[in-house]
């Protein structure tokens, strides 16, 4: 199984950008990006690169369900 993660532009410098989640900073690249991307943006990111740029809603959404998730597995029941 593949997962893909939205992660908020902080900066951008040529074909890579550094994201955030939850506090954690990492650098991935933009090289399979039509379209420009810039401080602020959300991106849908795979193995080190960004593979779409995400509405800010869908990405909140899509972080909302993330977050539901763990709190669910660590509850113990697996979400049952």
């Amino acid at each position: 199984m593949c997962l893909a993660v939205p992660l908020k532009v902080i900066s951008v410098a040529g074909n890579e950008a550094t994201v955030d989640l939850g506090g954690t900073r990492s650098r991935v690249r933009l090289d399979l990006l039509p379209e420009e991307v810039k401080p602020g943006d959300y991106v849908l990111v795979h193995t080190g690169f960004a593979i779409r740029r995400l509405d800010p809603a869908d990405a909140h959404e899509t972080l909302k369900l993330f977050e539901e998730m763990l709190r669910a597995e660590g509850s113990g029941d697996g979400g049952n």
